[in-house]
Formats: C-alpha cells, sequence, structure tokens
C-alpha cells in the first residue's frame, strides 16, 4: 500500500469554528481572537492493490478557483476521477469541506467515480444539530448522493476495509484499518488525531465522550505496538504517519 499525506496547511479556530489560515513565518497566534486555537488539516489517500481511497476530505477551501484537495491530488499525480473510496469519520465540516465542488448550477461530486461511506447514525445526528459545526448543504447533499454508501454499526468494505463505531470525538465517530497483505493501515480520525496524543494520558474537553477517546488511544497504541500498525494522523503535518518498525 502506498500512503500520500495531502496537507492543508495550518488554521486558528476559535468559538466561532471558523478555519482561518495561519501562516507561521508572518502570523501571530496573539494577534487571533481569544481562545483561538491552532489547527492541521490533513487527508489522505490510500494505493491498494483494489482501490485508490481518500480518508476524509479537508475543509473545501479553493486557490485560484481549484479546490485545494485537488491541487493537492494532482501534485501527487493522482486525478479526482482516479478515486474509488471516500471514506468519512465523522461529518464535522472540517472533514468534509472537500466532497464537492460549489458550481453555479449547485453541489456536484468532487470525485465522481467514489463511492462515499458514512455511519447512518452520524447523518442522522449531523441533520438534527446543523451548526457551526455540522453544516445544511453538505450534510444535505450527503444525505441525498446517490453514491453515498450508508453504513449501520461496525463492518467491513470489499472485505479489506474494517469500520468500527467508535463514539469518542463526536456520538457516531467511526476509525477504519485497510488491511493488505502483511500491512495494516489505522485511521482513527479525530479521536486519534496526533502522535504526540496517542502517547499521553488525557481527557479532551472538544470530544463528545473525551473518556472514551483516552481509552480508544491507549488501546491502539497498545495494540498498534503488537501488530505493527501504521497510524494515520490527520491533524499533524509534522508527523502525518508513524509505526513502530520505522521509528524503533
Amino acid at each position: 500500500m502506498k500512503i500520500i499525506p495531502l496537507s492543508e496547511g495550518w488554521f486558528t479556530v476559535d468559538h466561532s469554528k471558523q478555519f482561518v489560515p495561519f501562516d507561521a513565518s508572518v502570523d501571530k497566534i496573539q494577534d487571533r481572537p481569544a481562545g483561538s486555537l491552532l489547527v492541521e488539516i490533513q487527508p489522505f489517500v490510500v494505493i491498494t492493490t483494489k482501490d485508490i481511497i481518500l480518508i476524509d476530505a479537508g475543509l473545501g477551501f479553493s486557490i485560484n478557483g481549484t479546490l485545494q484537495l485537488h491541487s493537492n491530488l494532482q501534485a501527487a499525480g493522482i486525478l479526482p476521477d482516479q478515486i474509488t473510496k471516500v471514506l468519512l469519520s465523522h461529518l464535522h465540516k472540517d472533514h468534509i469541506g472537500g466532497i464537492v465542488l460549489k458550481t453555479e448550477q449547485g453541489l456536484n461530486p468532487a470525485f465522481p467515480n467514489a463511492t462515499y461511506y458514512v455511519q447512518a447514525a452520524e447523518l442522522e445526528h449531523a441533520y438534527s444539530h446543523i451548526g457551526t459545526s455540522y453544516t445544511a448543504p453538505l450534510v444535505s447533499w450527503l444525505s441525498s448522493y446517490p453514491k453515498t454508501k450508508i453504513l449501520s454499526g461496525s463492518s467491513f468494505i470489499d472485505g479489506y476495509i474494517e469500520c468500527q463505531l467508535t463514539g469518542g470525538h463526536s456520538r457516531y465517530h467511526q476509525a477504519f484499518w485497510i488491511r493488505e497483505e502483511a500491512s495494516i493501515l489505522f485511521y482513527g480520525g479525530d479521536e486519534a488525531p496526533q502522535l504526540q496524543q496517542m502517547r499521553h494520558r488525557f481527557v479532551a474537553k472538544y470530544d463528545f465522550d473525551g473518556k472514551r477517546a483516552m481509552a480508544l488511544r491507549q488501546e491502539w497504541w497498545k495494540k498498534g505496538e503488537e501488530e505493527n500498525w501504521t497510524f494515520l494522523f490527520y491533524h499533524d503535518v509534522k508527523h502525518p504517519t508513524f509505526s513502530f518498525s520505522s521509528n524503533n
């Protein structure tokens, strides 16, 4: 399997949940509104013998009229219509912003040949909690799009992608394992967002169930060491991946 991180960079986020680009060479965190957090955004592409998989879809920003996610893919030699599966850990706007293209005629799929995978309960929950974290146009589009595959709890996709309902960060968050030959890739979304968070025991205030998320991180880290998983970190541009075998 081949892993390609698709970093969208750094952003600050305050109570408004608006993501504002941050350039450390010119910007200062103290100039942003009080309470602003620094957040990194990084979807992934995983190339297997069967698929070209996009894992979560970034913010959906456009640069000079081109979706940033498309530009990042093309820089890696991948065309948007080559993506066959889009795995969505949850439906917060910083994870699904790039699922569509916005045109004068409305919203079109950013990956027209892909099937989008989402938890049924997460989609229902997002519908009933539209606001700063869940955006109505994206949630509505995903619900009505014919190529959206609705998952009900933990399940397998094509026998080699495991989806597990975890419910730590958002109520119906899911994590993914992709297994091929002797390799195991693990993506824990916002329950395992950064390398340093895997190494420390703490409860995050931004999680739906912080204690559960903490317990899951400990469980995954231990299991990952035993089975030599490769971890993918959505909110860690400096350390996009980690495997115990290559870091011993």
